[in-house]
């Protein structure tokens, strides 16, 4: 299987005439046709929605697109909720989702009119002092603990993980909640992520829904909706086949037949928040060649980093990179590519055969939609790239301009020559 480039090389040629590489690009038919998918894939829920993860691609640009198709924002933070807010969310439409919460972004969420999704029993008296009471509509995050496994062996360990609260606690927090006066519940789970198979999902549906079935009759709450949150995740290597996201909406269908219907709570609400399914695919990044380096091994250096990319170097991830121009020539070249940070793990591809690579070939990383500039940051100084939108009709946009050395200046406004410091820059 081949990983095919959603931009050609004379449309790269084009935009790199006027903005230098490196650079994010994101594919706007490509995003609009999979906001389309999820929504028709879940189409036979009434309450469905997508809270879209701010965190994997913090672009009003690119969240607006899903809003056209009834996404909302899924926060973490007091930034993106800031975000969300100034986009146009309305009540309901922002869920948070964070851990190890500040008070004050709690009563900002509740301001606004986001939903809190409860990270920790303890932080139910941390909201009541927030907000001032416990919010009508509330959710709580599941942690059944112990591994979750599917029958390809894809594997996970929720009870490894920070997040959440154990089934005791769940059952505890809704018996609080409701006490305090919530009317309206909510669970959440994040179990396994970046899955790349159709069976997640169901599985995970499975759980969440029995328990649902159980909090519901043994607690008296009346539970609203049930978020599968994220975890659906995207073929990064060429071998790999794809989710289908309409199976994937069939399977928790079935399950929801099955367990919900019959235990009376067929008006329960279905959420998504996915981040990596909704953008990652449809964003690349595109950098150039700039020298190559015979020594024990061959290198060729590219004018993109880990500050543009860090997957690669925190993970170990693979991103697949196409030469372009070179599509379908033999990959008889092995390469490590890097970047210019002063960290030997900064490496786009290690060992990875590709076709003979010139100074000054256009390479496109792929893959980067989600998770991609979101992570990046400033070491030795490297500052952020542009993001740009290939739009339907072939144009062009800058929905984010590259840094300059003034907005890493900027933060130093309190160093005696800042001035000079920006005069320079």
């Amino acid at each position: 299987m081949k990983k095919q480039p959603f931009v050609t090389l004379e449309k790269l040629q084009e935009i790199t005439k006027e903005y230098p590489t490196p650079f994010h690009l994101y594919d706007e038919k490509g995003i609009r046709e999979n906001a389309r998918a999820l929504q028709e894939a879940f189409a036979w829920n009434r309450g469905f929605r997508e809270f879209f993860a701010v965190k994997a691609t913090p672009n009003p640009y690119l969240i607006q697109i899903l809003q056209e198709y009834g996404c909302g924002c899924d926060c973490s933070s007091m930034t993106e909720l800031m975000l969300a807010k100034a986009i146009g969310c309305k009540e309901g439409e922002i869920m948070f989702s964070s851990n190890d919460t500040p008070d004050e972004e709690f009563k900002y969420c509740h301001e606004i009119g986001g939903i809190i999704n409860l990270d920790d029993i303890t932080h139910i008296e941390h909201v009541e002092k927030a907000v001032g009471a416990i919010p009508k509509t509330i959710s709580c995050r599941y942690n059944p603990g112990g591994l979750f496994q599917m029958s390809n062996g894809i594997m996970d360990n929720p009870g490894d993980a920070k997040y959440g609260m154990t089934t005791e606690q769940i059952f505890e927090a809704f018996r609080i909640l409701k006490d305090k006066g919530a009317e309206n519940f909510g669970i959440h789970a994040f179990l396994a992520s970046n899955t790349v198979t159709n069976e997640y999902y169901p599985l995970l549906a499975k759980v969440l829904f029995e328990v649902a079935v159980r909090l519901q009759k043994e607690t008296g709450a009346h539970i609203t909706f049930i978020n599968l949150s994220g975890g659906i995740g995207i073929p990064y290597r060429p071998d790999q086949e794809p989710n289908d996201i309409r199976l994937i909406g069939e399977g928790v269908r079935r399950v929801y037949e099955e367990v919900l219907i019959p235990a009376g709570m067929g008006d329960v609400a279905i959420y998504t928040e996915l981040g990596r399914f909704m953008m990652g695919p449809y964003g690349c990044l595109v950098t150039k060649a700039i020298h190559e380096k015979h020594i024990h091994k061959e290198y060729i250096g590219v004018d993109a980093c880990a500050v543009n990319l860090m997957r690669p170097a925190m993970y170990g991830a693979y991103h697949h990179i196409t030469v372009m121009g070179k599509e379908n020539a033999p990959c008889d070249h092995v390469y490590d590519v890097t970047g210019s940070l002063c960290e030997n793990n900064d490496k786009f591809a290690i060992d990875r055969e590709l076709p003979e690579i010139e100074i000054g070939d256009l390479l496109v990383i792929h893959d980067t939609g989600a998770h991609g500039f979101a992570m990046g940051y400033n070491y030795n100084g490297k500052l952020k790239s542009a993001e740009l939108l290939l739009k339907e009709d072939g144009s062009f946009q800058l929905i984010r301009r590259a840094e300059t050395p003034k907005d890493y200046f900027a933060t130093f406004d309190c160093f005696p020559v800042y001035e000079k410091l920006l005069e320079d820059a």
